[in-house]
């Protein structure tokens, strides 16, 4: 190779290296003694799950090809679990993802931020909710009613004050029925 071209290659080869090396600056070196972190997961698209992940995601169907692969991988991690469960629960489960899925835009913010507030109780706060809650869930089906009817009967102010001064006997409804989806399509 003449002496001329010598330059010219190692300009081309830096220029085609350049990209590649401000890759890996862009990438923090891990602290020492710290592994290096997880490569990212490679997208899956919904064509390549099998029979039984397509069948546990199949809520996600229509989405599944835009999701980001971190969450693509979550969502695996969690079929996976989903296996394990016992069938009871997989059926709870599922009349929870079909109840969100027919919520308005605005009735799954309101449930997000219902969510919100119940995690930034105290724990003991959280446990007296869960254990009216359970309470609730165990009462003759006519007494259900009964306090369901009371229930939607205050006003938010009586509700919040009916929370915060639960006793070890009460018991709490969850929120009102109209939030839940129709039996049928």
């Amino acid at each position: 190779m003449p002496m001329r071209r010598v330059p010219l290659v190692l300009a081309l080869l830096l220029a085609l290296a350049a990209p590649h090396a401000a890759m890996a600056q862009d990438r923090p070196a891990p602290p020492p003694g710290q592994a290096e972190p997880p490569p990212m997961p490679a997208p899956r698209p919904w064509s390549a799950l099998s029979a039984d992940e397509k069948d546990i995601l199949a809520p996600l169907a229509h989405d599944w090809d835009t999701f980001p692969p971190q969450r693509q991988s979550k969502m695996l991690d969690k079929a996976q679990r989903w296996r394990g469960l016992p069938p009871e629960r997989r059926a709870e489960i599922r009349e929870r993802i079909e109840r969100w899925q027919h919520m308005t835009p605005e009735e799954r913010a309101e449930a997000r931020r219902n969510r919100q507030k119940f995690q930034d109780l105290s724990p003991e706060q959280r446990a007296r909710l869960h254990d009216a809650f359970e309470r609730f869930r165990n009462l003759p089906p006519a007494q259900r009613q009964a306090l369901m009817d009371r229930w939607q009967s205050q006003s938010p102010e009586q509700r919040r004050d009916a929370v915060d001064h639960l006793g070890p006997n009460d018991a709490l409804p969850p929120p009102p029925d109209d939030r839940r989806p129709p039996d049928h399509p």
